[in-house]
């Protein structure tokens, strides 16, 4: 049977007031009276009906996520930590996946509503700022990746050219000048591999090492199978780079099992460098040197920000300005380029 307010306060020998105040983190309430309804709390299993709660908010109590790829584990991921951080603020994640589809994005983004959802968080690849200027709906709508809409909306993105600048930098301190760049995207100059493959030619030129096109393996996707492709056909063409930069760990991770079936050692003949820091790259037979984007506060201000939006449309204050949000990022230097060491 569902737990009452009124049910705890028996047991506590309270009022349901004061049940409410500290089932509410109401900070009027003595300590020994605290404790003594939270044993009751949780002695009778009391749990908030936080449906209620959301209704008597005027809200649903739900917040929608959809990602290009569930199936990606960089955005499995993600959208686990944008769940555990909507949690934390008493809401629910609707989650859907959009397979990085133009029509399915405009889809997503219309078709949610503030009847059915509270606000949306949308990771978009090929949605265009028309689609965008064009959306009716009331509820705050974040966005996630490295495309800028210049609209009103808040947008949460790592600098992936200063990340893509530290792997490639990572690999020239160690000696290595023929970096390759894998996973370069044609005729898509506003996804992030077009802002990595700018890093990777930024950085070579930093250090006066000449940037060689043909060291651009291009791949239709973003997935194992395309990093084994893209680094078979540089192998192919004769170009043995001494290092590969990929676009992500799926690639790179592809990379390295063409590279072990062409009898090349990782790292002693070419050292390998991802992004994105999967759970994959920490457990292969060689460990993956990769660029950690922040997930956690990518999620965390992702939430804050519909949150925070949802809290000042109810009230009289002004409406808040749009905002640049910046995570920050971390080079995990591994096997993949500094070798097993002994001990």
């Amino acid at each position: 049977m569902t737990v009452s307010l009124k049910d705890v306060a028996e047991r506590a020998g309270v009022s349901v007031k004061t049940v409410s105040n500290v089932v509410n983190a109401f900070p009027h309430v003595t300590p020994a009276t605290r404790a003594r309804v939270q044993q009751a709390l949780d002695e009778l299993g009391y749990r908030p009906n936080l449906t209620a709660r959301h209704l008597r908010k005027g809200r649903t109590g739900l917040i929608a996520l959809a990602i290009p790829e569930l199936g990606n584990p960089y955005f499995a991921e993600l959208a686990g930590a944008v769940i555990d951080a909507a949690a934390r603020h008493e809401y629910t994640v609707l989650l859907d996946h959009t397979q990085g589809r133009r029509e399915q994005e405009i889809q997503v983004c219309r078709g949610f509503t503030a009847r059915v959802m509270d606000g949306l968080i949308l990771s978009p690849l090929e949605l265009e700022p028309e689609d965008l200027a064009a959306r009716t709906d009331g509820a705050p709508l974040v966005l996630l990746g490295e495309r800028r809409y210049d609209l009103p909306f808040d947008h949460i993105a790592i600098d992936n050219i200063a990340a893509a600048r530290a792997a490639v930098r990572h690999l020239l301190s160690l000696g290595r000048r023929r970096i390759a760049f894998l996973g370069a995207r044609q005729n898509r100059t506003h996804q992030p591999a077009h802002l990595r493959l700018l890093g990777w030619q930024a950085e070579l030129a930093a250090w006066g090492v000449p940037v060689d096109e043909a060291l651009v393996a291009h791949t239709d996707g973003w997935d194992h199978e395309d990093g084994s492709a893209g680094m078979a056909r540089l192998l192919d063409l004769g170009q043995l780079p001494d290092a590969v930069f990929a676009y992500n760990d799926l690639i790179a991770i592809g990379a390295m099992r063409v590279l072990f079936e062409r009898g090349l050692r990782v790292p002693e003949d070419i050292a390998v460098v991802g992004f994105d820091d999967i759970t994959e790259a920490r457990y292969g037979a060689v460990t993956l040197t990769t660029i950690a984007p922040d997930k956690q506060a990518i999620a965390r201000l992702a939430v804050e920000s519909v949150v925070g939006r949802l809290k000042s449309a109810q009230s009289d204050a002004a409406p808040l300005p749009s905002r640049e949000l910046q995570p920050g990022f971390r080079l995990m230097e591994r096997e993949s380029t500094l070798g097993r060491r002994s001990g």
